[in-house]
């Protein structure tokens, strides 16, 4: 074997060798697993947490994992949640896992911001669950899951990309739930978007109406330890206008409702709302012990209208969409999962949703 052969051997071993290092997944909660994404001609930038780049060429790629972190705003922490799921649903190879952070450092938060960064609204309606703005930015948090999405579509860098999914636990849940219904971008992707709802505190009702006793009587297990309620002679529809709207005047106003939306919400009216979350595939993903007030649970009168417990309001919320606006959304029971992240998407049930077998 001559030099020239030998050196050629040796340079086609050592890009077959970097192709395989460059095709590894990145696993770590580290900076070398994070870049940067900014939305339109935003100067905000939001940092996200992914298991390959975004923009680098990968064929092995057939499908988009984004997931959503809770109240903590621990994008680090959900990024290995949901490495570990695809590890378990054997799909760390052939999906990219997206974690993004949307950092608060107001109104009771305290994030340490790198320049540029992003700082969204910690509470009230214009918050980073609810697709608000940024403070001094004109950007929303919904307008970076648009971004998202649109760099996975492309297909010069994912062009076996054959599903998006879109996930988010407690207030991520809040996140995805209100985006699922409320973003510009679902039917323009030419790649199918499904989004899983876990445990979330509250939902975005679209009238007036709200779940009474009936609505819960065939899941009396979602109902807070020892609590059964009292169903009269005649039970009452399932759900109702309201009846204490004198005394919570802001049930209906958004987060909660569509009154007097804030953000991103804004540019759609009502009745698109209405139809782009009837139209578009969500599954309700509810622990089955998720049924006490901890964890940030919210209690406020425009959350309680929903129901006693996260479970319930899942439930509920799920009956709710599906018979009066005709939705075909579903819920999946995580039996011995309470409000843990780790527990909801680690499970079978999630795994199903989460790497679909095609």
């Amino acid at each position: 074997m001559t030099h020239t052969t030998i050196a050629t051997a040796l340079s086609v071993f050592l890009l077959s060798m970097a192709a395989s290092a460059s095709a590894a997944p990145c696993i770590t909660a580290t900076t070398a697993c994070t870049e940067w994404v900014t939305a339109g001609s935003a100067p905000a930038r939001t940092l996200v947490y992914r298991s390959f780049p975004l923009d680098a060429r990968n064929a092995d790629i057939t499908r988009a994992v984004v997931m959503v972190h809770g109240a903590g705003r621990d994008a680090d922490n959900y990024f290995l949640h949901t490495l570990a799921a695809a590890f378990l649903g054997a799909a760390l190879d052939d999906t990219v896992v997206i974690s993004p952070r949307f950092a608060s450092n107001n109104g009771g938060c305290a994030d340490a911001l790198a320049d540029g960064e992003a700082n969204w609204e910690c509470g009230g309606p214009a918050r980073w669950t609810a697709g608000g703005e940024a403070k001094g930015a004109k950007v929303t948090s919904f307008d970076v899951m648009d971004a998202i999405l649109r760099r996975l579509a492309r297909r010069d860098s994912f062009p076996n990309l054959r599903t998006i999914i879109v996930a988010g636990h407690s207030a991520g849940g809040q996140f995805v739930s209100r985006y699922q219904m409320s973003n510009q971008v679902h039917e323009t992707l030419a790649i199918p978007v499904s989004y899983i709802v876990a445990n979330p505190s509250s939902y975005a009702y679209l009238d007036p109406m709200r779940p009474t006793a009936t609505a819960f009587a065939e899941h009396v297990s979602a109902l807070a330890p020892g609590y059964v309620p009292a169903l009269p002679a005649k039970p009452a529809p399932p759900f109702a206008a309201f009846g204490d709207d004198d005394g919570c005047t802001a049930y209906d106003n958004w987060p909660y409702g569509l009154q007097h939306r804030v953000g991103y919400a804004t540019r759609l009216a009502d009745d698109q709302l209405r139809k782009q979350l009837a139209s578009r595939p969500a599954t309700y993903l509810l622990g089955g012990l998720d049924i006490l007030p901890l964890f940030g649970f919210d209690d406020s009168c425009a959350a309680m209208a929903q129901g006693p417990t996260r479970m319930a309001r899942g439930f509920a919320y799920a009956q709710y969409v599906n018979q009066r606006f005709g939705a075909k959304h579903e819920v999946k029971q995580v039996p011995a999962c309470g409000h843990n992240a780790r527990c909801m998407f680690t499970d079978a049930a999630a795994l199903a949703l989460l790497f679909p077998k095609r």
